[in-house]
């Protein structure tokens, strides 16, 4: 029953962002998948042998990417993966809806602002 409540407001959330950012000027919407956002690191883009994998890792909140040497903390790490996940996702969609876009300057979450028109 809580596992239906949280994805019934997970839904909605992503529904009224949606909205928001159809109904907003120079806003678009970009769903990304936050599969091993936790594992890649954020500095080589690899999921090394350390990065913490499973259920039983779920109380590593700190480790050292046995790839580069770089330390992340788990949620940091994983908000970094996010954003880039959704800036690469991002420029194909905006060259392909609006061709006057030359790049995307910036996302922020929440809609208020997801690109910016640069000419």
């Amino acid at each position: 029953m809580a596992k239906s409540i949280n994805d019934a407001a997970t839904t909605a959330f992503k529904t009224m962002l949606k909205y928001k950012a159809s109904a907003q000027q120079h806003c678009i919407f970009v769903e990304v998948q936050e599969h091993f956002s936790t594992q890649i690191c954020s500095s080589c883009e690899e999921i090394p042998d350390s990065a913490p994998k499973g259920v039983k890792d779920l109380g590593v909140r700190e480790w050292v990417c046995s790839s580069c040497g770089a330390v992340h903390d788990r949620d940091v790490n994983a908000a970094m993966n996010i954003l880039r996940f959704g800036r690469e996702s991002l420029v194909p969609k905006v060259a392909q809806e609006s061709p006057h876009y030359s790049r995307v300057s910036g996302l922020v979450a929440g809609g208020c602002q997801l690109g910016t028109r640069l000419r």
